[in-house]
């Protein structure tokens, strides 16, 4: 287990392009005799049959970030990989994603020497590009529910950065929607000298950037959580030209469909609205990514909650609000609507300063704890609806 995390690490692939992580998944399952496939270019399901009883889904997501790896850890990762628009960049495992794989093949290994244990069958969804949102949608399209059998409940799991042998999960709404957005403003060039020449999409993004976050604070009810970020800024090349366009990108966090709508008619509305304001041509807005909702099913949660309290102790398991971040996992059951269960395990040494957070360079687990985590968490969820 130790050895097949610390290969994974050392070896990250971006999302969508997880073409040796899928082959090596594909290793693992075929040498423990389970029946696999490839599914939405990179991605990897395995059935693992056993007799009669319930099929149940199991999901670990498989891709890393552009990141430079910073640990010092003697597995640290120095692989490099191209983004989509050619840019070559570092890559890391720096949100967990190759502890989720190995405790997914872990689990899977052990059950398949306790076959007295089980019935039923096990669908292993090993997921690409979870982090730009394209892996469930490309595993659906590919039509991974034609190709496999049809679970009764979906169970998925992300290493956090809490204590080593504790599990958090949440009830009812559980992560957010996320929306991404590339908004373009259109101006007139001039010398910096010359102003009154010219249309500033600087300034004009300034205030456009600045009223955006009107429609958090002043439009929506103050009981309907969401976020708004502007996470770059582009204009310009030298400091006494003004430029003829400026480039900006939002993220947008919502729980329910009526404030995401909300919040993104109002985006246009202003971004628009901003332009005419400075005589500017029309703007453009472009989606990047949009995650969908993750809404734990209540019945299932408290059913999964009660195994993981058998298997790591009541004190070891906590409730969680809900988490303003985003995952694509909740699609895999909304498309067959299928009820499913996300948790959180914890991959950390309690320490007296707060461990690195997901998507950091300094990223790490303690590996040897969050895997028994992990897979003693996996398979006190599957053990609940298979074991004999």
């Amino acid at each position: 287990m130790h050895q097949m995390y610390r290969h994974l690490h050392a070896h990250p692939e971006l999302s969508m392009q997880e073409h040796q992580t899928a082959a090596y998944i594909g290793q693992q399952l075929d040498a423990l005799g389970i029946e696999n496939f490839l599914c939405g270019g990179t991605g990897v399901v395995g059935i693992q049959r056993n007799g009669e009883g319930p099929v149940v889904a199991f999901r670990a997501d498989t891709d890393g970030l552009p990141i430079a790896e910073d640990t010092g850890a003697d597995y640290a990762s120095t692989a490099r990989g191209q983004l989509a628009d050619g840019t070559d960049v570092p890559v890391m495992h720096g949100c967990g994603h190759d502890t989720h794989v190995t405790a997914a093949l872990t689990a899977a290994a052990r059950l398949a020497e306790q076959t007295a244990a089980w019935g039923g069958t096990i669908v292993w969804i090993f997921q690409p590009g979870e982090e730009t949102s394209a892996g469930a949608r490309a595993m659906l399209d590919d039509g991974l529910w034609d190709k496999a059998p049809k679970p009764s409940v979906i169970l998925g799991q992300h290493v956090f950065p809490f204590p080593a042998g504790t599990i958090g999960l949440t009830s009812g709404p559980a992560m957010a929607m996320a929306d991404s957005l590339k908004v373009t403003l259109h101006g007139k060039q001039s010398h910096g000298s010359q102003p009154q020449d010219s249309i500033d999409p600087i300034v004009q993004g300034a205030y456009t950037i600045t009223r955006l976050q009107s429609l958090v604070s002043r439009e929506l009810h103050p009981q309907s959580p969401a976020v708004l970020t502007c996470g770059s800024f582009h204009a310009g090349l030298k400091e006494n030209i003004i430029p003829d366009r400026a480039e900006f990108t939002l993220n947008i966090r919502t729980f329910d469909e009526e404030t995401r709508t909300q919040v993104l008619d109002g985006v246009t509305r202003i971004v628009q609205a901003e332009a005419a304001a400075s005589d500017a041509p029309a703007p453009q807005i472009e989606a990047l990514n949009s995650f969908p909702k993750l809404h734990n099913n209540p019945e299932h949660t408290q059913r999964v909650k009660q195994a993981l309290i058998g298997e790591l102790g009541g004190e070891q398991v906590e409730d969680l609000p809900a988490a303003m971040g985003s995952e694509d996992f909740g699609a895999l059951g909304d498309e067959i609507s299928v009820p499913y269960v996300y948790w959180f395990f914890g991959g950390f040494l309690p320490r007296e300063d707060a461990p690195p957070v997901n998507h950091s360079p300094f990223f790490l687990p303690d590996y040897e704890l969050s895997l028994a985590t992990g897979v003693r968490a996996a398979l006190a969820g599957l053990g609940h609806y298979l074991a004999r």
